[in-house]
């Protein structure tokens, strides 16, 4: 319990009256802090902390990497600068040993700061001083994790860049002519057969890596640590994350198996402006990064590059790509949808190369002052040709609709109209795409005249809606025609149900393993009904384990 002797002991205090002082230790927090535990993490609410007793060290997260900032003694404070700006905390404050930490709430302190101005004055002094050592920091320049050479319409150089910036890593890429590569590369530079090559930030150099070995050296998690667990999640977009999240915070042993890189295909969306709790919007690898962490803090592991070869639901075992086996008490299927591809002449040798399915942030920057084309009329078209527009000298979004408004949301609607480098074709489809080495031109065909113009084109994005891919599931797990999991009363009314008991919303024909987000068949198809499925299912899950398990 808090005394007047213990605050009086702080500078910022000595000077208060005792009967502030004494409000002072009724009102806040006593925090008994073991060596690990944090008092606050990155991006927590504003408060006053200061140090009584132990060691708070002050870390953050730089591209993955955790890297130490400072200390804090007994006798110090910390949360100046949240304060100071009404921000979020931009680090954590980690007890480093046996640690004693007094918190003054916001509204207690800020109650304080008016009725003692000699503490505003002191706090913003210290404010001012800590900014500028973030300053100091922020001037420091970033060292990319990775370094790489490779051509752009290299479809191996393409894969590994997709990945590093889907996982998050920071990389430097340049291409074998680059005037500015003998600075950028110590030594000789590796011939082009050898190419993409990689440079890692400890001198390790690799030639045309596989994933999963680069996914090893940066330090992801591709193996996991434990035989068995009681929840493993196939599919790592919002429905997975969520799952995983609310899986390790009601203490089940839980597991998230991922293919590529957490955040599936909302982890490509520029800008979701329409999920809750974020007013300006929120980016998808925004989004996906503060589950990743929210996740892993919370205790779940997250395998990266690892898919299934097969499930064997009898002895609820997960066969992995590449060997290895995983036993589960139970299943989430979240492994959502792929795009659907086109079947237009010349396509398929373009993908990589000019055509891509889907976008990334990441892709942005490949179209400056070009000519870009978007086939779709859906939020994801929109959301991507919004962000492209900030890049490209023109953007146009080709549908075989005759109205954005039946497919698109209002919001997006009406700031595409507001784009003045941003064109739509209605009632068009592309008929055809042409290059040597990459894609150059395209040839769109207007529905109603039949006309058809060829037009230049630095890059071209398909979005025309996505299918489930479960043809891998064993035939235990019912199905639609289309691939989508049956669960709940979908799963009785297909006769696929045998159990005593009716099935839960989101379990599936086989008990114990259930599905959520897009993989499921359901009308719904947003981010924010994909994250409440996902917490939905390990309450079900939980059921399941109480009642059915054995």
């Amino acid at each position: 319990m808090l005394t007047i002797d213990d605050i009086r002991a702080f500078p910022l205090f000595a000077s208060l009256p005792d009967d502030d002082l004494a409000h002072l230790a009724h009102s806040s927090a006593d925090l008994h802090l073991c060596a690990g535990e944090f008092a606050v993490h990155e991006g927590g609410e504003r408060a006053l902390y200061a140090v009584l007793t132990g060691k708070m060290e002050v870390i953050k997260t730089f591209d993955g990497v955790e890297r130490t900032l400072g200390w804090r003694l007994p006798g110090t404070i910390f949360g100046e600068v949240p304060l100071a700006l009404s921000s979020p905390f931009p680090g954590a404050y980690r007890a480093s040993e046996p640690s004693r930490v007094m918190r003054v709430d916001a509204q207690h302190y800020y109650q304080l700061a008016a009725a003692s101005p000699d503490i505003a004055f002191k706090m913003g002094t210290l404010a001012r001083e800590r900014i500028g050592g973030l300053q100091g920091l922020s001037a420091e320049p970033p060292k990319p994790r990775v370094t790489m050479i490779g051509s752009r319409w290299d479809d191996a150089c393409t894969a590994l860049r997709q990945f590093l910036a889907r996982n998050q890593i920071s990389y430097d890429w340049m291409t074998p002519d680059a005037p500015e590569l003998p600075a950028r590369w110590p030594g000789a530079s590796p011939p082009e057969q050898d190419c993409p090559a990689l440079r890692l930030a400890d001198g390790t150099v690799l030639s045309r890596p596989a994933t999963r070995e680069l996914a090893g050296l940066l330090g992801l998690q591709t193996q996991p640590r434990l035989e068995e667990y009681d929840t493993m999640i196939i599919g790592g977009g919002p429905a997975g994350l969520a799952a995983a999240v609310y899986g390790a915070s009601e203490g089940l042993r839980t597991v998230v198996l991922e293919r590529e890189a957490p955040g599936g295909q909302a982890g490509t969306s520029s800008r979701i402006e329409n999920y809750l709790g974020f007013p300006n919007g929120v980016s998808g690898d925004e989004l996906a990064s503060r589950a990743l962490q929210q996740a892993r803090r919370l205790g779940a592991e997250i395998l990266v590059t690892r898919s299934v070869d097969r499930i064997d639901v009898e002895g609820r075992s997960i066969h992995l790509d590449g060997g290895g086996i995983i036993r589960t008490r139970t299943i989430i299927l979240a492994t959502g949808v792929t795009w659907r591809r086109l079947s237009i002449d010349g396509f398929d040798r373009f993908i990589g190369k000019g055509i891509y399915y889907g976008a990334s942030r990441s892709e942005a920057s490949g179209t400056h002052g070009l000519d870009v084309f978007l086939i779709g009329g859906g939020n994801s078209a929109g959301q991507a040709a919004l962000y492209f527009a900030n890049h490209a000298r023109r953007v146009t979004l080709v549908l075989r609709g005759d109205s954005l408004e039946k497919s698109m949301s209002r919001y997006l609607v009406e700031q595409l109209r507001g784009k003045s480098n941003v064109a739509l074709q209605l009632r068009s489809e592309v008929t055809g795409a042409y290059g040597d080495t990459h894609l150059t031109a395209i040839d769109v065909r207007d529905d109603i005249s039949g006309e058809v113009q060829r037009h230049d084109c630095g890059a071209l994005f398909v979005f025309i809606g996505a299918d489930a891919e479960t043809a891998w599931l064993p035939p235990e797990i019912a199905r639609d025609a289309r691939g989508y999991v049956l669960t709940g009363d979908d799963v009785v009314k297909a006769g696929r149900w045998s159990h005593s008991r009716d099935p839960y919303l989101l379990e599936s024909s086989v008990p114990g393993v259930f599905a959520c987000g897009d993989v499921r068949l359901s009308p719904v198809k947003r981010v924010a009904s994909a994250v409440g499925e996902g917490s939905m299912a390990i309450a079900f899950a939980h059921k399941y384990l109480q009642q059915d398990a054995r």
